[in-house]
């Protein structure tokens, strides 16, 4: 995605449900077993706001790793599921990106990053809460019929004005 083609958005509080996986970079591979699962389990959320779209949600609260929450937005109805958790996203102002097949993840990110610091936007972090990344919060947005080796999805990144 060019980089005048991000958008600025508030989004208004949302319910997720999905799993949780926290652990170091040189672990990532069970993520994409965690991801995997909640990608099945999706015919146990009747109430998902938008089944074509998983959510990844993650958190840089490690050194050497992170925290990540994958899942489906729901509605209020939803119960939760043996072997799931309920992770509420507050409301919040995003940088969003679309980040397409075949390019760098790496880059998208260095540009979101650049396109941030010269647009007078720093990255949220929540207040008394230690990062361990210069976008400490990154969300994603998952097509389902995405390739899973090189997939195209959206990238929101929680910023403020300066």
């Amino acid at each position: 995605m060019k980089r005048n083609d991000y958008k600025i958005v508030t989004i208004p509080e949302y319910r997720v449900i999905g799993m949780k996986w926290e652990g170091p970079y040189s672990e990532v591979q069970h993520l994409k077993e965690v991801i995997a699962t909640v990608s099945d389990r999706l015919k146990e959320l009747e109430y998902a706001v938008n089944p074509k779209l998983q959510l990844g949600l993650s958190y840089h609260l490690r050194k050497d790793g992170f925290v990540h929450y994958s899942g489906y937005e729901v509605t209020d109805d939803q119960v939760i599921p043996n072997g799931m958790i309920e992770f509420q996203v507050p409301e919040m102002t995003y940088l969003i990106a679309e980040h397409e097949k075949g390019q760098n993840i790496g880059q998208s990110y260095e540009d979101i990053y650049q396109w941030i610091q010269e647009n007078g936007y720093v990255p949220f972090q929540e207040k008394e809460v230690e990062y361990y990344d210069k976008l400490p919060i990154k969300h994603e947005g998952y097509p389902v019929d995405r390739e899973l080796e090189d997939p195209h999805f959206d990238i929101l990144v929680p910023v403020l004005k300066e």
